[in-house]
Order: C-alpha cells, then sequence, then structure tokens
C-alpha cells in the first residue's frame, strides 16, 4: 500500500478504480477491524496537533525583556535610591500594566490553533467489514469509506467515489463564495487550484446539499486543513511600526541620558559642588529624562482608540494594531463579503437578438409548436428549488433565489406562479448534465411546460428556436456561434452565466422525460453577480488618496475577481489581462520574482492558502507595511503574519478572528478606512506626547548643563526637577492623546516604513525650544542674581515649567495655529493645564510645600514676570509652525 503521508499521491487526477487499488480498500466492503488499528497506529490520530507552547509564566517573563521596559526598571530604581518612591511605584505600575496587556494579548493569539481545532467534525458515518456505523471522527484512517450528507462537516480529506447531486460550502478554506458541486471525474492535471479539484472533499469544509460516498485519503495533519495549521504554528507575530519605533527611541535616548548625566556630574565636581549633591542631581535629571509617562501615553491612546473604533463597528484584539493601521501602505483583501454583498444578484438579462437589456419578455408571436405561455420571469420562478417563508423570506442555493428575487422585481408572485403551474416531474441538476428542468401543468388546463436552466453551452446547443421580445426566431449555426461568443463574453466581464429556455410539453405516453429538453425555445442569457458593497469603491478611492494599494486575494475565478477589482477602482479598464495572477502563475514563481510583481499585481485570483501567505512575505520584503484581511480559516495564516491581520465578525471563522490583530464587526471594507484615520491620528498624538516631553526634558538637561559654564550656581534641585517630570509630563501629557485628527491626515502618504520617531523636524524643534527654554530659565537666573533678588531659584523653577505648559498649548497641532482649531476645543488638555498652573500656584504659595520644595512666594511683579518669559515659547512655536504652512521650513522632510 502507498502511504499517503511520504510523497502524496495526485488524488484529484486517479480515476476510483485506482485510488482504491492505491489505499487497498474494498469500497463494498470497507476496511475490517484488524486494519483499521494497524493503519492508526502507522497514522495516528485524525486531529490536529497543537505545537509545545510557553507557559503561561514564560510568556509573563517575556513581556520585560523590551528595551523600553528596560530602561523604565532603571529608572525605577534609580527613582528609589533618589529616595522618590512615588517615581518608583508609578513607574512599576506603567511596566506591569504594559506587561499585563502584552500577556493577554499573546494569550489570546495562541488560541487560533484550538479554534481550528474545533472545526473538525464530532462524529463520521463509515463502512467497515461491509457494515454502515459511526465512529468519532478522530478515529477516521486512510482508506475508510465516509458517509456525506447535507449539513454535515467533512471529517477527514476525501475522494469522492459516489455523488448525488453532491455540493459542498468551501469557502472558509478556498475564499469561493458559492457552494461547489461535486462529481467522481478526474482533473486532467496535476497542478489544480484546491477550487477545482471537483472530485475532493476536504476537511473542516461543509456538505451544503446532496450525498456521497468518500474514500479518506489523508488525516490529521496531512490534510489541507492540517497544512494550514502547520503554516499557522510556523508564523510569528510581527513587531508593529509603533514598537519598532519606540524600541529604537529607548535605546538611543538610554545611551544619551547615560552620556549627559556623566558630564553632568564631572562638571559639577569640577567646579566644587559637593559630590553627594551632584550625584542626586545627575539621578534627578536621569529619572526627569526618561519618558516613563510614554507608555502610558501610549497604552491611553491606543485604549480610547479601540474604544472610537468599536462605535465604528473595528473590534481591536491587540492594542498595537490601532496604530499600525495608520502605517500600512497595502490592503490586501478578500472580495466576498467585505467588498462584495456575499448576495448574488441578477446583474444583466440579454436580448439574444438585439443584445440589450430587457426587463420583460412578453408572449411569443412565432410559430404556433414554439408558443409558451410563460414570461421569462415566470420560467426562472418555476425552474428552481427555492421556497419562501411565511415571512417572505427565500431559502435555498444563492444563486436560485437571486433569480426568484429578480422575479419578484419584474412583479412575479412566487407562491401564485407555483400554485397556477404546480411542478409535476424533473430532471435535477448533476455536474454531468450541467442544466436542470422542470415540468408544470396548468392548475385550469391541460397545458404543460418543460422550463430549463444551465450552462449555456449546454442549454443552447438543445435549442431550435430563440425568443426575443418581438417574435420566435429559428437558431441558424452562426447564430448558435454568435450566442455562446455573447455568453463567453459575460462570463469575461466576471459574471455567472446562465441559459433560461422552455418548451411546450408534447410528450407521448413512451417518450422519455429526457426528450423535454430537446427542440426548446432559448429565452435568455442571464448574468449574475456578487455586487460590489456601495460605499467599497469610495472607501478604495480614500486609500489611493491616502497613498494606500488596495490588492484583493479572492478564492474565485479571474474574471470574476477581474470585474469587480474594474468596478471597485483597484484596477482600471485599460489594465491588461497579467494584472490578475492565479495560484497557478504564483506557482511558477520564485520567491525572488514575486517580490518583484508584488509592486504591480493589484489582483490575485484562484489562491492557496500559502499563496496568501507569500503575497504578505513578499510585500514585507519590499519594505511594505501589508495588512490582510479574511474570514476564513486559508487566511489564518496570513493574518497571523500580517503587519496587521483584519478578520472578518459576521461571516468570519473563529480562526481566523483568533489570528488577527483587528475584527470588522459589519465586515465592511470601508470600515478599515474609517480604521486607518484613526489609526493615523494616534499616531500623531504620540508623537505630539513625544515633541512635548523631548523638549521640556531639553529644555531641563540645557539648563542643568550650561549653568556650570556659565558661571551660574545649580539652579535647581533634585526636588524640582522630579516635580517637573511628575507634573508637566503627567496629566498635560495624557491629555494628548484625545487630540483631533489633522485635516490632511487621509490626505498624505503613510509614513515610510524606516522612518524614525523623531522625523519631519521633531528633533530639531526638540532642540531648539529646549534651547530656549534654558535660554529663559537660566536669563531669569542670572538676572535675578544680579540684581540681588533672593527668589531666584523660585523663578527659575516656574519659568521652567510655565515655559512647558505652554509649549504644550502650542504644539496640539503640527502646523494649524492654536486659535484656529480653537483652545478649548481639547477640554481634557485645558483641564489638566489648569491643574497643572494650580499645582504649581501650590508649590509657590502653600507654606508647606514652601518648605518641601525650598521656594518662596513670589510677588505679583515677579509671577508676571515668569508669566511673560513663559509666553515666549508659545510665541516661537507659532510662528515656527506659520513657517512650515508655508513651506519655509521642514518643506523637505515632511515631503519625503
Amino acid at each position: 500500500m502507498t502511504e499517503p503521508d511520504r510523497v502524496p499521491p495526485q488524488w484529484h487526477t486517479m480515476d476510483v478504480e485506482r485510488v482504491t487499488g492505491t489505499l487497498d480498500v474494498d469500497p463494498a466492503r470497507g476496511l475490517d477491524a484488524a486494519e483499521v488499528m494497524r493503519r492508526r497506529t502507522e497514522h495516528g490520530d485524525n486531529a490536529l496537533q497543537a505545537t509545545a507552547h510557553r507557559g503561561p509564566l514564560r510568556m509573563l517573563l517575556a513581556q520585560f525583556v523590551d528595551v523600553m521596559v528596560l530602561v523604565l526598571i532603571g529608572a525605577a530604581i534609580i527613582a528609589a535610591v533618589v529616595g522618590e518612591p512615588a517615581d518608583t511605584l508609578a513607574i512599576v505600575a506603567i511596566v506591569v500594566l504594559n506587561a499585563l496587556l502584552g500577556f493577554v494579548q499573546e494569550y489570546r493569539a495562541e488560541k487560533a490553533l484550538a479554534a481550528l481545532g474545533a472545526m473538525a467534525a464530532p462524529g463520521a458515518r463509515v463502512r467497515r467489514d461491509g457494515v454502515e456505523c459511526t465512529v468519532p471522527s478522530h478515529e477516521l484512517v486512510p482508506g475508510d469509506i465516509v458517509r456525506l450528507e447535507a449539513g454535515h462537516v467533512v471529517p477527514a480529506d476525501l475522494r469522492l467515489i459516489e455523488v448525488a447531486r453532491l455540493s459542498i460550502d468551501e469557502s472558509a478554506l478556498t475564499g469561493e463564495s458559492l457552494p461547489v458541486d461535486k462529481t467522481i471525474a478526474p482533473n486532467t492535471t496535476d497542478n489544480v487550484p484546491l477550487g477545482d479539484r471537483r472530485a475532493m472533499a476536504y476537511k473542516g469544509t461543509s456538505v451544503a446539499a446532496g450525498r456521497a460516498t468518500g474514500l479518506v485519503i489523508a488525516t490529521g495533519m496531512r490534510t489541507e486543513l492540517g497544512r494550514i495549521a502547520t503554516l499557522l504554528q510556523s508564523e510569528s507575530n510581527v513587531r508593529s511600526p509603533l514598537q519598532t519605533r519606540l524600541a529604537a527611541f529607548g535605546r538611543r535616548l538610554a545611551v544619551l541620558v547615560v552620556g549627559l548625566c556623566i558630564v553632568i556630574f564631572v562638571t559639577g565636581r569640577l567646579r566644587g559642588e559637593p559630590a553627594v549633591l551632584m550625584f542626586m542631581t545627575a539621578l534627578s535629571l536621569a529619572v526627569a529624562a526618561i519618558p516613563e509617562a510614554l507608555p502610558a501615553v501610549v497604552t491611553v491612546s491606543l485604549a480610547l482608540g479601540a474604544r472610537r473604533m468599536v462605535r465604528q463597528h473595528a473590534l481591536i484584539r491587540r492594542l498595537p494594531a490601532v496604530e499600525t493601521l495608520g502605517s500600512v501602505t497595502y490592503i490586501c483583501t478578500d472580495k466576498t463579503g467585505t467588498l462584495t454583498e456575499n448576495r448574488m444578484r441578477v446583474d444583466t438579462v440579454r436580448d439574444l437578438r438585439e443584445m440589450s437589456d430587457v426587463p420583460h419578455l412578453g408572449a411569443s408571436t412565432g410559430a404556433t409548436h414554439h408558443d409558451v405561455p410563460l414570461a421569462l420571469p415566470d420560467v426562472v420562478t418555476l425552474c428552481t428549488d427555492v421556497q419562501q417563508t411565511p415571512t417572505g423570506a427565500l431559502v435555498g442555493d444563492p444563486t436560485e433565489t437571486a433569480l426568484v428575487r429578480w422575479a419578484n422585481e419584474q412583479g412575479v408572485d412566487t407562491a401564485t406562479v407555483h400554485r397556477q403551474w404546480p411542478r409535476i416531474g424533473e430532471l435535477p441538476f448533476t455536474s454531468e448534465r450541467a442544466r436542470m428542468t422542470t415540468v408544470h401543468r396548468a392548475v385550469n388546463g391541460d397545458t404543460r411546460v418543460a422550463c430549463s436552466k444551465g450552462a449555456p453551452e449546454r442549454i443552447i446547443s438543445a435549442c431550435d428556436h430563440m425568443w426575443t421580445s418581438e417574435t420566435v426566431l429559428p437558431i441558424s449555426a452562426t447564430a448558435r456561434h454568435d450566442l455562446l461568443a455573447q455568453a463567453e463574453q459575460m462570463a469575461a466581464d466576471g459574471l455567472r452565466v446562465l441559459a433560461v429556455a422552455c418548451a411546450i410539453d408534447r410528450r407521448t405516453p413512451s417518450d422519455p422525460i429526457e426528450s423535454l429538453e430537446e427542440h426548446q425555445t432559448l429565452l435568455a442569457l442571464i448574468g449574475l453577480l456578487d455586487p460590489p458593497r456601495d460605499e467599497a469603491r469610495e472607501a478604495v478611492r480614500l486609500c489611493r488618496s491616502a497613498g494606500i494599494q488596495v490588492v484583493m486575494i479572492t478564492g474565485d475565478h479571474p474574471a470574476t475577481a477581474r470585474a469587480i477589482a474594474q468596478r471597485l477602482g483597484i484596477i482600471g479598464a485599460a489594465d491588461d489581462r497579467a494584472t490578475v495572477l492565479t495560484s497557478r502563475s504564483l506557482a511558477e514563481m520564485d520567491d525572488e520574482a514575486l517580490r518583484e510583481q508584488a509592486a504591480h499585481v493589484r489582483v490575485y485570483a484562484r489562491v492557496a492558502p500559502e499563496d496568501k501567505l507569500r503575497i504578505v512575505k513578499a510585500l514585507q520584503a519590499r519594505g511594505e507595511f501589508a495588512a490582510m484581511t479574511g474570514d476564513g480559516v486559508n487566511d489564518a495564516p496570513a493574518l497571523k503574519r500580517a503587519d496587521i491581520g483584519i478578520a472578518m465578525g459576521r461571516g468570519g471563522t473563529d480562526v481566523a478572528r483568533e489570528a488577527s490583530h483587528m475584527v470588522l464587526l459589519d465586515d465592511n471594507f470601508a470600515t478599515i478606512v474609517q480604521a486607518v484615520h484613526e489609526g493615523r491620528r494616534i499616531y500623531d498624538n504620540i508623537r505630539r506626547f513625544v515633541r512635548f516631553v523631548l523638549s521640556t526634558n531639553s529644555g531641563e538637561i540645557w539648563t542643568l548643563f550650561l549653568a556650570p559654564f556659565l558661571g551660574l550656581p545649580l539652579p535647581l534641585l533634585p526636588i524640582h526637577i522630579l516635580w517637573m517630570n511628575l507634573v508637566t509630563d503627567g496629566l498635560p501629557g495624557l491629555a494628548l492623546s484625545a487630540e483631533r485628527a489633522e485635516p490632511d491626515v487621509m490626505h498624505r502618504p503613510p509614513r515610510p516604513p524606516s522612518e524614525g520617531m523623531l522625523a519631519h523636524g521633531l528633533w530639531q524643534h526638540a532642540v531648539w525650544v529646549g534651547l530656549l527654554m534654558s535660554a529663559l530659565a537660566l536669563g531669569t537666573q542670572a538676572w535675578a542674581l544680579r540684581t540681588g533678588n533672593g527668589h531666584w531659584q523660585t523663578m527659575t523653577f516656574t519659568v521652567l515649567t510655565l515655559s512647558q505648559l505652554t509649549h504644550l498649548m502650542a504644539i496640539r497641532s503640527e502646523r494649524q495655529s492654536l486659535f484656529s482649531i480653537g483652545v478649548a476645543s481639547n477640554p481634557l488638555l485645558l483641564l489638566a493645564v489648569v491643574a497643572t498652573l494650580g499645582l504649581q500656584g501650590a508649590t509657590i504659595y502653600v507654606p508647606a510645600m514652601n518648605r518641601l520644595f525650598h521656594t518662596a512666594p513670589l510677588s505679583l511683579g515677579e509671577l508676571l514676570t515668569c508669566i511673560g518669559l513663559a509666553s515666549l515659547v508659545f510665541v516661537a512655536v507659532e510662528c515656527e509652525k506659520w513657517l512650515a504652512r508655508r513651506g519655509m521650513l521642514y518643506a523637505r522632510a515632511r515631503s519625503a
């Protein structure tokens, strides 16, 4: 016996006799008990195996190895040494909170395999020792004979050996939107996509209609579903761009801070300052320079963004995904249900002579032999198995329900036409016949009518007349050729094409029912389509305006995918056929060739699970940030690998949702555009905080660093530094997370993957604003000392604190003036500024705070002087933004 777990045979190309011979089984009897036991020992259980995972403790500990987290832990230790337990506790709380969030995210991501395993059928009907019995699906072995019926979940990969009107919903595995009709006829070539292997049934798919008998050819991890599980296990989550940027930022900042602290300590000692005081000052500066509020600001920003997104029907499973959306350069999206309505609809009805849309075909005026007392909508309604519920809902095959829905729109009442023309016979649809015929008798007479629909090549070949809106015309050989060409053109436009025909039933008792499918009258060619969502085209346009490329990746037919892509504006009508790549084309490309093609291709059709994964990897290899949408099991590996995986909430599988970063609750592509808008707003707000904290920390560092070189005494005490770090970096910084989006947020390209946190003039801003703050503070100190003012340290402390608050108000927008966006447009920030002013006033005018902070009450003149000097920072930053708006500053950086 050939072992299917070694070099797997191409089962879909083998006929039934060869398959049974290869697996050494008699289909009439099945395997005996001894052979089942032997094969189960050889092949193992028919179950998906999970790889060994890290335990919860290791998952938790792994959250503490991030660079920024290590820097914060160091800052907490320093704060404890300095004697500031409040800072220590705050930093530790932030670190623990972020670690818990990361742990929860990772733990939930590992549920993907568990959900995948849950798709296995609980039981299977098998034939063993000549007797049919039900066994647990995990006990199946290669060679078992399995019975399938409507509603069953396929328990293993099967080669079908008997079928009766079998159709299987393979959408979760292949992305094909419609149930696939099955047959026992093998494919003639090896390299055939899963969706075109009509003699196969795959584990985890479901039987939509009919029944069948199949031979198990693969179990467990050797099935197509198991192959996806293997891909899912092998793919790790990709770090978000924000995580990458923050890690790089943390490393550079840690090195810079340590270096500056050493310089300040050494400089102070050279000037004769006490060693203990300089050591405490250097350590205090280290704590102040490390933006320990940054993780909290990031977490709060992401959490608030996730909350807003839920209201916009986007559920965030992993917080970094909120910001990642603002970085994506490619969105790889499934077609069915995301870009389209996931509901078939009649798109085109062709007049066979005029080739124009006809909403109604009237009674024939031609030869009596071909007179039919039914209009096209009546024939379409009768030739279906659609059932109508008491509430009026249509239940049945998606294509047939679309036909009946169209007929209803033409004025046909489904119940009435069935009552007037009850069915008295039928020739059911099979894959071999590719057509369906029903026979009806008029309730008020003896007239009998045969109604047929099916593949155009089958229906047209059986018709000798065609019925137009004017008359009945004979079909010549030339006309037959033209009709088939019209059908092919409709199919090339992405439509599913059916031909509809009818005939008067004039059989004699000796005539077989099959004779009804000869000498019919052709009524029309009908093209059906799963139409694009109304809002999807606008969403695609917005993506393009935002510099994001939309790529359709689907399991559907290339012509269908191309037609939808053109309607949505993903590709232009003038694009050549090479724009659409199929699974077969992908298989012929190596990874390097695919990387080159990925820059140009916008539609991939008939793809397999590993194809989706290769496409995402190819885009990432080009330095792109790729988002991947999907709903099926086949999407899970790519969802996990993508920079952001987006699963469907309504029609998606648990496997896809667990592997994703974000879930679309309305399965709507347009929701992604709203999420991108929110992601960009959040990243801008995080940059605002970084701009704020670097500038303020820079001001403190310059003040302490330059004072000795200017012959000034130590301008600030350690407690002053820690106070500014706690008060001005805390609440006001957090309030920046509530800032509104910039007006151009969706009219600028995505951030380049290599772009750092300090791009677009941010580091230059931090340097010159820090120097300005330092100049104002040191100038105040020098002036007060020269005039003999004993409040010089309190004034220096106050100028620096107020400068940071005026700077905060100025940077609420990177380019717009504060007065154009409105002073009160961010109430939370305004409240934080007022609260900070109150706390700063307490340090100056509350006696207990005077003793604690070594400050003294300022006179009104001194206080107004401090306010006036601090306001110069606001004026300077507003001037900077004025120059930037006119392209005179940072223009090159912003156009990059």
